[in-house]
């Protein structure tokens, strides 16, 4: 099947990411590949190829491009990546991250967010993502040994049993901080050392244990 070429929505978005900052050419790829209007709300489909964060069902977002783009280049991955991603959202995230890496787990507490991301990721033919509706605070035990993790909420620290299914070298992305001061963190695991880096500030829905009741 032949690959569309970009409209100028979707160029319009790259020229601003690009314009930010964000230069690894593999994420800019993937963005150009993930169509964004599928993962918005409909009264907000005429703004999806903006630069900005959008409200979604459940009280939650969709993140910034720009956020996306930063989170995802931190991650540093590549073709054989084994990504744990805690927080489905709309699932624009994930389907960003499926182009990059071998697989992606994604964990969402609300049944709703995490019924409508796989029917989108069915119907873009994601085959790559496996989805959860669970409790992202306890990771995915199962698939313990991650390349690679993505949290897209916030939190004062990394759940410490998200944090154990980190492969020995891999890295993990969090923003971190209370709601007020959120920094894009990234965590790399040395045997039993965890090294972290802060990054650019950002702003989060905060991180919750358990699955969301009736949602």
């Amino acid at each position: 099947m032949t690959r569309a070429e970009p409209d100028s929505r979707t160029i319009s978005l790259i020229m601003a990411l690009r314009a930010a900052g964000i230069v690894d050419t593999g994420v800019l790829g993937a963005i150009e590949r993930t169509p964004r209007h599928v993962f918005v709300e409909a009264g907000f489909l005429d703004r999806a190829y903006e630069n900005r964060a959008l409200p979604i069902s459940c009280g939650q977002t969709i993140s910034q491009p720009f956020v996306v783009a930063k989170m995802t280049e931190a991650l540093c991955l590549t073709p054989r990546s084994k990504v744990l991603e805690v927080g489905t959202g709309s699932g624009y995230q994930s389907a960003v991250l499926s182009h990059l890496c071998r697989r992606v787990y994604t964990i969402e507490r609300y049944r709703t967010l995490h019924e409508v991301a796989k029917k989108r990721f069915e119907a873009l033919g994601l085959r790559n993502i496996t989805t959860r509706l669970g409790d992202g605070c306890l990771g995915w035990p199962e698939q313990n040994g991650f390349d690679r993790i993505l949290l897209t909420a916030g939190a004062l620290e990394c759940p410490p049993d998200v944090l154990g299914q980190l492969r020995d070298g891999g890295l993990l992305v969090l923003p971190m901080g209370p709601p007020e001061q959120q920094f894009i963190t990234v965590i790399r695991r040395d045997g039993d050392d965890f090294h972290a880096h802060r990054g650019e500030q950002v702003r989060f829905v905060p991180l919750v244990a358990g699955i969301a009741k009736a949602i």
